[in-house]
C-alpha cells in the first residue's frame, strides 16, 4: 500500500515535470544535436533522482571502462521505461531507434521528438532498416551514440525474442563497434503496472564488438549471446535479493 502511494507520487512528479520541461526541449532545437541531447538529459537527471527519493529505487553500472572513445551502437535489453530515461545519464549523447507512434504522445512525445530519434514504422521491414542505417550513420557522424533495442519491444524478466539485425547492420555500415548492454530494470519497474519496487537496478556494459569485416548476423549473434548469458546472472541476483527482502 505504502509503495503504491510512493509510486503514485513519483508518477505525478514525472508527468508534471515532463509537461513543464517540454517547451524548453522544443526551444532548445537550434542547439547542436549533442548539446540539445545533453540539455534534455537534465529532465532525466531529475526523474532518476525523484525515483530514488520516492520509491527507493537506484542503479549501479558495471563496465563503464568498456565504452569506446568514439560514438558507437548500443544493443540493449528492453524491459521497462526506466532505461529510456537512465541511459541518457549513463551513456554519452545519444539517439534512439523507436517506433514512430511514441512521438504522437502529448508532451512526452513532443519532447522526445526534439531529441531527433530514429523513428521507424515496423510494418515496413526493409524500409525501416534503410531508415535505421541512413539516419543512424548521420547521428553517429554528428557525434551521437545510437541506442537500439534489438528485440523491438519491452519484455518481462525471463522473456526473450529474436534479435533484429538492424543495429548490427548499422554498426557494420558505419564501421563502428557494437556495445552490448544487459540490465534487470524490469524486476523493479514492471513493463505494466504502477508500483515501482525499491532496490538497485544493475546495468552491465560488455566489451565492444568490432565488425572487423564480419557480417551483421555474426556481430548480432555475438552480442545476443553475451547479453542473454549476462541476463541469467542478473536475474538470479534479483531473485536472491527478492527472497532476502521477504525474510
Amino acid at each position: 500500500m505504502l509503495q503504491g502511494l510512493r509510486s503514485t507520487l513519483f508518477l505525478v512528479g514525472q508527468l508534471g515535470t515532463a509537461i513543464l520541461f517540454t517547451p524548453f526541449a522544443i526551444i532548445a532545437y537550434p542547439l547542436s544535436p549533442v548539446s540539445r541531447s545533453r540539455f534534455i538529459a537534465n529532465w532525466a537527471r531529475f526523474v532518476i533522482w525523484w525515483l530514488r527519493v520516492t520509491c527507493g529505487l537506484t542503479h549501479r553500472v558495471t563496465g563503464l571502462e568498456n565504452l569506446p572513445q568514439r560514438p558507437s551502437v548500443i544493443l540493449s535489453k528492453h524491459q521497462s521505461a526506466w532505461e529510456t530515461i537512465a541511459f541518457q545519464l549513463i551513456f554519452p549523447a545519444q539517439a534512439w531507434v523507436l517506433k514512430r507512434e511514441l512521438l504522437w504522445i502529448p508532451f512526452f512525445g513532443w519532447g522526445l521528438a526534439a531529441t531527433q530519434p530514429i523513428a521507424i514504422d515496423r510494418r515496413y521491414g526493409m524500409r525501416a532498416l534503410e531508415t535505421v542505417i541512413s539516419a543512424g550513420v548521420q547521428r553517429l557522424r554528428e557525434g551521437r551514440w545510437v541506442v537500439v533495442f534489438p528485440e523491438g519491444t519491452r519484455l518481462s524478466p525471463g522473456k526473450r525474442r529474436r534479435y533484429n539485425v538492424g543495429g548490427a547492420t548499422l554498426a557494420a555500415k558505419a564501421g563502428v563497434p557494437v556495445v552490448p548492454v544487459a540490465h534487470n530494470s524490469g524486476t523493479f519497474w514492471p513493463r505494466r503496472g504502477l508500483v515501482k519496487r525499491p532496490g538497485v537496478i544493475d546495468v552491465v556494459i560488455g566489451h565492444p564488438i568490432e565488425p572487423d569485416g564480419r557480417g551483421p548476423k555474426q556481430v548480432n549473434a555475438e552480442a545476443e549471446a553475451w547479453i542473454e548469458e549476462t541476463m541469467v546472472g542478473l536475474e538470479c541476483t534479483s531473485a536472491a535479493a527478492a527472497r532476502a527482502r521477504r525474510g
